[in-house]
């Protein structure tokens, strides 16, 4: 059997933006990067997500900074022979590794104003954990006294959009960005600022500026960054096809993530390789009855014994006590906050805890969205990650747990900018310090 073919190769040494086999957008008219045959296994190297922004060390100052402009680079976008509009793309994934010179990944909190998270209202600072790779297992020096094995995984794999999905996606999503009223960005418009569109010369990559689609959020058309730790090894995923040769793209590893990945940079993020087998479904969306990418999911993910999960419950109350109608996302924010509370007894930083939840093999589920006025969501976090007994059997034994890479002027959860100080909570064991 020959040696499996590697159709894109990246360097870690240079900058992501200077690499002609990586974007930055969805669009149909970036140039290829690669063709891969119907029926062909290949290897694809990707950068971490923010092109390696993140370094392994305990400042989280480069979280803090971070150009989000120049993130989400993908390898590709790939032609697979004999893919047409119609067609369905199966996409095999046979592994994921990070490099063997690069083995260290990165979960991250983001501050409230470049970039955020789930939880921002309460913990607004940014802060950061480093993890270790040791074969399947991680272990982080930020977060003591806990190891896992990695559910390895890609965070973003798609198809290109055609110029009428395209067209769909901005008109969807600059309606909401038209109405919206809150006090955050709820999307992400075309943006020409540090576009990257591969090898395309400037006439492309000018249009794909004004045009192209971000690769933050996944969409129902083609799947994108949908961010599903349960696409590992072995896992069968079935991606819609809109044009000629699927332009197929790949990246955004992830070592490992809870479900709901919730402090935005929240799996342990890494560079690294991933193996591929590429099929071509003819007229599959017909036939298939598909509009939306399905997946099955593979043989490989992390075994604890029954009983072994201690299950948190949410609802639709948020931590003001305002009762919401229904609302998953604020039950599910509760679920978070309950599941923090239990595990700072034991010693950890509230910080430490939310980074452990977004990129710990938790499991998040809907439990009930039938039960006016409430939602309910469940957390299941695994007992056996710690090397210490965390079950509800006794009282809390509080150890020293050290802390998380905080960004500059934050220690121990505390924010100190000068001059006379007042505090006042935020709500989740952080306090700010400012100036009157």
């Amino acid at each position: 059997m020959p040696p499996i073919r590697t159709v894109c190769k990246v360097d870690l040494d240079k900058p992501a933006a200077d690499q002609p086999y990586l974007h930055n957008r969805w669009h149909p008219d970036i140039p290829f990067a690669g063709k891969i045959k119907d029926g062909e296994t290949v290897k694809i190297e990707c950068v971490d997500w923010t092109g390696g922004q993140i370094k392994n060390n305990d400042s989280a100052d480069d979280i803090r900074h971070v150009d989000l402009t120049r993130v989400h680079y993908l390898s590709g976008p790939f032609e697979v022979e004999s893919a047409k509009p119609g067609d369905i793309l199966l996409v095999e994934i046979m592994d994921v590794q990070p490099f063997q010179d690069h083995p260290w990944g990165f979960t991250g909190i983001f501050d409230r104003k470049n970039g955020g998270g789930f939880l921002d209202e309460i913990y607004p600072s940014a802060a950061k954990a480093i993890w270790d790779f040791e074969g399947i297992y991680c272990t982080s020096r930020h977060i003591p006294h806990v190891k896992f094995a990695g559910l390895i995984h890609p965070g973003i794999l798609g198809c290109a959009p055609s110029a009428e999905v395209l067209a769909t996606w901005n008109n969807r999503e600059g309606a909401l960005i038209a109405a919206n009223k809150l006090d955050r960005e709820v999307a992400l418009p075309p943006l020409a600022t540090n576009v990257h569109a591969g090898a395309a010369d400037e006439g492309i990559k000018k249009k794909v500026g004004h045009e192209g689609a971000r690769t933050i959020p996944g969409r129902p058309e083609h799947g994108g960054n949908c961010d599903i730790k349960n696409l590992s090894r072995g896992s069968k995923v079935y991606l819609p096809v809109h044009v000629d040769g699927a332009k197929f793209s790949v990246g955004d590893l992830h070592f490992s993530q809870g479900d709901g990945e919730i402090s935005f940079c929240g799996a342990i993020e890494m560079a690294g390789v991933i193996t591929i087998n590429f099929k071509v479904i003819s007229n599959g969306m017909a036939d298939l009855g598909l509009k939306s990418p399905i997946y099955i999911p593979g043989p490989v993910e992390p075994q604890f014994g029954p009983g072994r999960h201690i299950y948190f419950e949410g609802f639709s109350v948020d931590s003001h006590g305002k009762q919401h109608y229904m609302d998953v996302t604020t039950a599910y924010r509760q679920t978070s906050l309950r599941c923090i509370e239990y595990l700072r007894r034991f010693g950890y930083s509230d910080y430490q805890i939310y980074l452990l939840l977004s990129c710990a093999p938790v499991q998040g589920h809907v439990a009930g969205i039938v039960d006016i006025p409430n939602a309910c969501t469940t957390l299941g976090l695994p007992m056996d990650i710690f090397d210490f007994d965390i079950s509800p059997s006794q009282p809390a034994k509080k150890q020293d747990m050290g802390s998380c890479a905080f960004e500059s002027g934050v220690k121990d959860g505390v924010v100190e900018n000068g001059g006379k100080n007042s505090e006042h909570s935020f709500g989740g064991g952080l306090t700010y310090k400012n100036s009157s």
